[in-house]
């Protein structure tokens, strides 16, 4: 398939926005996913790093929705002829905590559009640049790429796996299931089937089961960061190196820097290979 990429970049600075607010019972939702024991949480509490991909979801009608469950391309996002999308890497900086309660703007922009050819075929990027304001000011920025790519090939090599970047100081090991994915996928208002669809996940797409959500994989790194480190994430780029599956044993890992500045984490898959890549900073 040919790719008019000098057509596909006419995107970039294509913008949108949306409107959100800190709920009490979103964030009680998330805590359940995320199976804490956590108190009610109340009005002034500070939404834990991460917990952001709670709002300002993109919402479309259901019959503007592509096979995929995503919206169809040709408005904000870009019309890019190829039929399969995927979280490929995050850059997320929180400049100012939010707090439940606060009513929240988010603004995204387009900010790139590159074609590559990789080892499994013509892939299109795209880059979305958001910022979030809450009642005090901006409170986060971040960038998020995402890639489109072919028809699977199920004859195709997976890449040989690459290395853990650290020795894990902290780990948790967790085994997502179909009710986890669901209510993640329901909370960030994710229609997209290869999370909860397995007849399609496997069926059309080709993966051998339903691929767990990369916002809730890089989630689980907030949280390890959480329950480990003295001072909060404030920073956090994150890639994703292999798809994670449903039913299937994932370990959390990460490395503080000696001087407690910096953090580098990772997630393995139940094979122990390498699946998901980040570097983080500590306030």
């Amino acid at each position: 398939m040919t790719i008019d990429i000098d057509s596909l970049r006419k995107w970039i600075g294509r913008g949108e926005s949306d409107v959100d607010c800190v709920t009490i019972p979103s964030v009680q939702r998330l805590a359940a996913t995320l199976d804490r024991d956590d108190p009610p949480p109340k009005s002034g509490d500070v939404l834990p790093p991460g917990w952001h991909y709670l709002l300002c979801p993109r919402v479309e009608r259901r019959s503007l929705l592509d096979r995929d469950g995503h919206p169809k391309g040709g408005d904000f996002m870009p019309p890019v002829p190829l039929p399969r999308r995927m979280f490929a890497s995050r850059r997320t900086e929180i400049v100012s905590p939010l707090q439940v309660g606060d009513e929240v703007k988010r603004t995204s922009a387009i900010k790139e559009v590159t074609l590559k050819e990789g080892r499994s075929g013509t892939m299109v990027f795209v880059t979305v640049r958001a910022e979030f304001h809450g009642p005090r000011g901006l409170s986060i920025i971040e960038e998020q790429d995402n890639v489109f790519r072919g028809e699977p090939d199920r004859n195709a090599v997976p890449p040989a796996p690459q290395p853990a970047p650290g020795v894990a100081v902290w780990s948790r090991t967790i085994t997502p299931d179909p009710v986890m994915l669901f209510r993640y996928s329901a909370l960030t208002f994710n229609a997209h089937r290869i999370h909860t669809d397995q007849p399609y996940a496997t069926g059309v797409e080709g993966y051998p089961e339903r691929v767990v959500n990369g916002g809730l994989s890089t989630l689980l790194a907030f949280e390890l960061v959480r329950a480990h480190a003295q001072t909060p994430l404030v920073y956090i780029s994150s890639r994703a190196l292999r798809p994670l599956f449903v039913n299937r044993a994932l370990t959390v890992c990460g490395e503080p820097s000696a001087d407690g500045k910096t953090v580098k984490l990772w997630a393995l898959n139940d094979r122990g290979e390498l699946a998901l890549s980040a570097t983080g900073k500590l306030a």
